[in-house]
């Protein structure tokens, strides 16, 4: 499972050549589409369709995932205790990776500290 913060969602959403390159692998490695939490869309945009024209084009090619289970959201505050790092949205996105997942961010260091804690899951800075 593919995940992306608010960080790599604006990343990717740049009509950059990079960032279709780096689109165009993660479809090669049948990683696309990853999964978008609706809290990091809250992160993301601001209501403003100048600034969030980007953004939203590409959550049409991405699997929003609007409901945190219960026992993610444990499992994150768990791993937010351990690390002594990390916002509650970095906290669900690395619960939500478990078990083997990757995270792609724009800033690694609180999400590693967390993933430092979790099963298996990878961050990648995009």
């Amino acid at each position: 499972m593919l995940i992306l913060d608010s960080g790599g969602l604006s990343r990717l959403s740049q009509r950059t050549r990079r960032a279709a390159a780096l689109i165009a692998a993660l479809r090669d490695e049948n990683l696309w589409p990853p999964v978008v939490p609706t809290v990091v869309i809250a992160e993301s945009t601001s209501g403003a369709a100048r600034t969030d024209t980007n953004v939203n084009r590409l959550l049409k090619s991405c699997d929003v995932e609007t409901i945190v289970p219960e026992t993610t959201a444990r499992r994150a505050g768990y791993l937010r205790a351990r690390a002594g790092a990390g916002s509650a949205v970095d906290a669900l996105l690395v619960a939500m990776a478990e078990p083997g997942g990757t995270v792609l961010t724009g800033d690694r260091a609180d999400l590693e500290a967390l993933a430092a804690h979790a099963q298996g899951v990878v961050v990648e800075v995009v």
